[in-house]
């Protein structure tokens, strides 16, 4: 089970490196560690778990985070709108368009690899379409599939890249 201590915290030099893309097929290795960064985040909103393991609430975490320099993400939260879940695993995310307007977390947006406050805001597409492999962990494959986010799932995503472009 990956804890807050398995975050690589600001200031560690892999996050500021690019992280390479996944090869296929997946190994054992690979598939833990995607099925564990969505254990993650399913752990982090829950209060038990967060009174018990200190977790932080996390909505977004890449691999680098867990100092596993593969381009590969997990996002579990709902949609803003229609409270739709969104529980993905996502593998070589490729940005195929993004609109012109832009968006922004009014509060700022959080990080589980800081763990101090950071004022300010930063600017994001509002919406952003890629495709990306999406991992299911019950069968263990993966699909091609396009998405297209908006507003905050738009955020999250870029966030997480972010994190998989070192930045």
């Amino acid at each position: 089970m990956l804890t807050m201590n398995d975050v690589i915290r600001e200031g560690h030099p892999n996050l500021k490196e690019k992280a390479v893309s996944v090869k296929f097929p997946l190994d054992a290795d690979t598939i833990a560690l995607l099925k564990a960064m969505r254990q993650f985040l399913i752990h982090s909103q829950d209060p038990a778990m967060i009174e018990q393991y200190d977790f932080r609430p996390g909505v977004g975490l890449a691999a680098p985070q867990v100092n596993r320099l593969i381009r590969a993400m997990a996002i579990y939260t709902a949609d803003e709108h229609d409270e739709t879940l969104y529980d993905l695993i996502l593998v070589n995310p490729v940005v195929l368009s993004h609109s012109t307007r832009q968006t922004y977390m009014p509060g700022g947006e959080g990080c589980l690899s800081i763990d101090r406050e950071v004022e300010g805001l930063v600017p994001r597409h509002h919406k952003i379409t890629f495709k990306a492999h999406q991992f299911d962990p019950q069968t263990e494959t993966l699909h091609e599939r396009t998405f297209v986010f908006k507003g905050f799932l738009a955020i999250v995503f870029q966030h997480e890249l972010d994190h998989l472009n070192g930045i």
